[in-house]
């Protein structure tokens, strides 16, 4: 058995791990899971905190996130929508949005919530790729608090080609991961909730690996690393 397939086995098995976990954790309580800010969540705090992520991290970038489209034109995709916390909060901006989580159990809690969302849509991936989606095109891609809980660097490898197949030309995949290794460090281990750590370097080999520009990113060595991926 080469490389290759060998590498394909592992991420397999993960990504099952990732399911198990996850869908006991929103068995569990899929609020405080999603957003650990609060033990127990009220319901309208809880989307709150969507609405208020979406002005901060979008709105308030509007400018490299629409480049001068109408959002009410734009089809986003969002990684790990979990309940769908930020997705009914995307869905009031733009005009069409598609979100994948890896946990059947969250999908169908999100979309209870997002009854009233008929733009918003949600779908259970693999955990490996994004061929919930098909061959969509979207004008935007997006992911927060995500990629820090996957613990395999070549599973959110993956995620960053899979969003370089159907993001179009000149849009905006921007997200955040882990960037915190410090010492005492534990991601990138057996468990699904400290994820592997993303440096400076290792997030521009991404970028060129799967066909993106990096032109900006902010929080480097820190739990919050966000990144800026413009197709090419």
């Amino acid at each position: 058995m080469n490389r290759d397939t060998l590498g394909r086995i592992r991420l397999a098995r993960l990504s099952r791990k990732m399911r198990r976990d996850w869908d006991r954790r929103a068995r569990r309580d899929a609020l405080h899971f999603v957003n650990t800010g609060r033990k127990h969540w009220d319901e309208d705090d809880f989307f709150s905190t969507g609405e208020e992520n979406v002005r901060d991290q979008i709105l308030g970038d509007i400018e490299n996130v629409c480049q001068g489209r109408d959002p009410a034109e734009m089809r986003v995709l969002e990684i790990g929508c979990g309940v769908g916390r930020m997705t009914r909060a995307l869905a009031a901006t733009f005009g069409e949005v598609h979100g994948v989580d890896v946990s059947g159990e969250m999908v169908r809690r999100a979309r209870g919530y997002l009854r009233g969302s008929p733009n918003a849509h949600v779908h259970r991936n693999t955990g490996t790729d994004l061929g919930a989606v098909g061959a969509m095109e979207f004008d935007f891609a997006f992911s927060f608090i995500v990629f820090q809980h996957i613990p395999s660097l070549a599973l959110i490898d993956r995620y960053v080609g899979e969003v370089g197949r159907l993001l179009r030309r000149g849009s905006l995949f921007k997200f955040q991961v882990q960037g915190y290794r410090g010492s005492g460090w534990r991601g990138g281990g057996r468990g699904t909730w400290l994820g592997a750590s993303v440096s400076e370097r290792q997030a521009a080999r991404m970028a060129e690996r799967h066909g993106f520009e990096l032109r900006h990113s902010t929080g480097a060595g820190t739990q919050y690393y966000w990144l800026w991926f413009y197709k090419r």
